[in-house]
Order: C-alpha cells, then sequence, then structure tokens
C-alpha cells in the first residue's frame, strides 16, 4: 500500500510545482508583452502592435522574457529597448510579422 501512496503523492507534488511554473510563465510572459507592447507602440504609430508583440515574445526565448518583463519595474531603458530590436529581427520574429502583415494596418 505503501508503495502506492509515495508514486501518488509525488505526482501530485510535481504536477503543482508544473502548474506553479506554468502561473510563472505567463505572468513573465504577460508582463513581457506589456513592455513589448508599449514600445512597438511608440515606434510604430498608426500600426496595430498587437501582432508584432506576439510575434516578438513568440521570438522571444525565456531569459529575454524575464529580462523584459523586469522593465515593467525599473521602466524601459535602452539595454531593453535594444533587446527587444534584436528579438524583432530574429529570422522567426520577421517570419511572423510578414505572415501578418495585413493584420497591422489595423
Amino acid at each position: 500500500m505503501r508503495a502506492l501512496v509515495i508514486p501518488a503523492a509525488l505526482a501530485m507534488a510535481l504536477s503543482g510545482c508544473a502548474t506553479a511554473n506554468d502561473m510563472a510563465d505567463d505572468l513573465a510572459r504577460g508582463r513581457a508583452k506589456a513592455v513589448v507592447n508599449g514600445y512597438v507602440g511608440d515606434r510604430y504609430p498608426g500600426l496595430n502592435s498587437a501582432p508584432i508583440t506576439d510575434c516578438i515574445i513568440d521570438a522571444a526565448d525565456a531569459r529575454d522574457i524575464l529580462q523584459i518583463a523586469g522593465a515593467t519595474v525599473t521602466g524601459l531603458d535602452a539595454a531593453t529597448a535594444e533587446q527587444i530590436s534584436r528579438i524583432a529581427q530574429r529570422p522567426e520574429a520577421l517570419q511572423c510579422i510578414a505572415q501578418n502583415g495585413l493584420s497591422l494596418l489595423g
């Protein structure tokens, strides 16, 4: 009986960790999206910034997301703006932006 209880408890604990990690990832992505959306809106007024933001966030890795999300506390500085610009120039971001071109005009 104990042999069944321990694996079940371990599975539940790991499931809880995965849920917490997913929540943290979602929170960081949401904050990073807010920063990127503001940056894109300032740089390209008149364009629908949401599709561009989504492409940039999707092309970013976990480290990028965390660093950009930090700007919600510290404010957007030149280094973060440069980081967003570099991510936007990655092939996967450029391809995504090109594919969503018609929706950029709002």
